[in-house]
């Protein structure tokens, strides 16, 4: 069995922009190179995946988690929930923009602890659904997400860098 780090699981800040910009780049180079279009994820992640951009998020009130891990906290995942930005969201959705592991950590408890935060956040804050868009081929995503208790709900398309790409648009329900 592998062993992981100390690692620990924290609220981000505004001042924690650059770490979730680099974490970020970093998980979605990592999760899409040879899938799609390799300059479409370089100009995905210098403007979607800036510190300028999760600065924005979190003064807007989105709320992220970061993953990190000894020594020196060094970030090695993060999460981001915010106002739905997806077409079939509907009065009480909260989206889960973003939920990233650095591969080398997955297979750890960090992922469903980052999930279990997530969920339980926008619970506490009186949302009734949380939604997500995964790529419709990243089966090991679409397990990792029906592990948590999500169902296909739509379809969208997903821009990487001016290439489109077909997305399961995802709920799981925060009814108790």
């Amino acid at each position: 069995m592998t062993e992981f780090p100390i690692w620990r699981i924290r609220p981000a800040r505004t001042d924690d922009a650059d770490a979730l910009s680099l974490v970020a780049s970093a998980t979605f180079l990592e999760s899409f190179a040879g899938l799609v279009d390799g300059g479409g994820i370089v100009a995905h992640c210098l403007k979607q995946h800036s510190a300028e951009n999760y600065r924005k998020y979190l003064t807007k009130g989105a709320k992220a988690w970061l993953a990190e891990v000894e020594p020196g906290h060094a970030p090695v995942g993060y999460a981001l929930i915010c106002d739905p930005e997806l077409e079939l969201a509907q009065e009480g959705d909260l989206e889960l923009k973003r939920i990233y592991l650095l591969s080398r950590f997955q297979g750890s408890m960090i992922a469903g602890t980052m999930m279990r935060t997530v969920r339980d956040a926008a619970l506490a804050a009186g949302w009734k659904r949380l939604l997500l868009g995964v790529k419709n081929d990243n089966h090991r995503a679409l397990a990792f997400y029906a592990k948590h208790g999500f169902e296909t709900i739509g379809t969208r398309t997903f821009d990487v860098g001016g290439k489109t790409y077909d997305d399961y648009v995802l709920a799981l329900s925060l009814a108790n």
